[in-house]
């Protein structure tokens, strides 16, 4: 299969999708080298793979080690936030830290007539940046309400609200999206000519990602509605 990053693996020379006037220039830390077609330098785009997201990897460094860790993330404007408990090791040593964001979003097994030419379907994004620590305690509020919102909307106004002592044992950290790019594959399969007649189904099977079925607390309190959710995925509602 082949998913390819946005890594230094071939040669340069890819531009910004014409027609849009939120492409941004790729440094050429971000620069797609492996298929550059499958490029996407737009913040429309951009945007809307983060913004259907719901988990990200972020990858950081710890004396010398490399890790990459599973967080949830959301975007407010030209930043990438995420959070977690003020006690986590990741979240202390990454402050003021250069660090990595990808998101990815797999939309289809691409099977063809060889093992070779098998691929995926998929959106991604990677971002490059400095990680910063929110510190303004009202700032982190409207951060956690923008997450809550991301995920779950209109139910912020609904909670009890939060108390000084989860605000204090919660870390809130944001990055610049400004050195990122996206890359896309939405296509069918590429079989090698020869290989078309080859008696074995070939072709793309979607995958989605879908909410299951609600299962409530046994404390719910009678006739209290079920929550409205953010279609994950990019998934039609």
């Amino acid at each position: 299969m082949s998913v390819q990053s946005s890594g230094a693996d071939g040669p340069t020379g890819a531009t910004a999708p014409p027609g849009s006037d939120r492409s941004l220039a790729p440094s050429e830390r971000t620069r797609v080298r492996r298929l550059p077609e499958r490029a996407r330098y737009d913040r429309d785009t951009i945007d809307e793979i983060i913004d259907t997201a719901l988990v990200g990897h972020l990858g950081w460094v710890l004396d010398g080690q490399p890790f990459v860790t599973p967080t949830a993330i959301w975007r407010q404007g030209d930043r990438l936030y995420w959070h977690g408990s003020r006690a986590s090791r990741m979240l202390r040593a990454v402050d003021g830290a250069d660090v990595c964001m990808t998101i990815t979003h797999l939309d289809g097994l691409v099977l063809a007539r060889s093992g070779f030419n098998h691929s995926v379907n998929y959106r991604s994004v990677m971002v490059l940046g400095t990680a910063h620590l929110v510190t303004d305690p009202g700032e982190v509020d409207v951060a956690l309400e923008a997450f809550i919102e991301h995920v779950y909307p209109g139910r912020w106004t609904q909670l009890r609200p939060m108390t000084e002592r989860e605000r204090k044992q919660t870390s809130v950290l944001w990055m610049d999206i400004g050195e990122v790019s996206g890359k896309m594959r939405d296509d069918v399969g590429h079989d090698d000519p020869d290989d078309e007649t080859w008696p074995v189904w070939a072709g793309v099977i979607p995958v989605r990602m879908t909410h299951g079925e609600p299962q409530p607390d046994a404390a719910l309190v009678e006739g209290v509605p079920e929550p409205r959710l953010q279609p994950p995925g990019g998934a039609s509602a």
